[in-house]
């Protein structure tokens, strides 16, 4: 009976063996598992380093977007007293086109030149 009993320990063994085993190459597999993830997460595609990058832009894009904003409705307030002040439109005929009422003389004067515009006259004397 001794032998009988010595086997069925011997197997428990073996299967316990077996069992602490695969636990800890489940273990070491979760945790593997667990870092992979981790890192994706960080340093992935659409980790927490990209999200903060998107952030970023998207502030940018939103202060432009806001300047874009502001410069539109400045243009608009101008075709708006364009359209309707007659001031504003003959300020506007003078000072970028050029026109002038009738009978009225403009006077231009020519800009003086720069000096590192002009070449230096030189002569030789003998």
């Amino acid at each position: 009976m001794q032998a009988v009993e010595s086997n069925p320990s011997w197997k428990s063994r073996i299967v316990g063996g077996v069992y602490r085993v695969r636990r800890r190459i489940a273990t070491g597999f979760a945790v593997l598992l667990a870092v992979f993830f981790g890192f994706h997460v960080m340093f992935g595609r659409n980790g927490l380093n990209a999200y903060e990058a998107k952030r970023v832009e998207d502030k940018t894009l939103q202060k432009q977007i806001e300047s874009l904003h502001a410069e539109n409705d400045r243009l608009k307030d101008h075709i708006d007293h364009l359209q309707s002040d007659p001031d504003a439109i003959e300020h506007e005929a003078r000072e970028k086109l050029h026109y002038a009422r009738p009978d009225e003389v403009i006077y231009t004067l020519n800009d003086a030149p720069h000096p590192a515009d002009q070449a230096p006259v030189t002569q030789a004397r003998r």
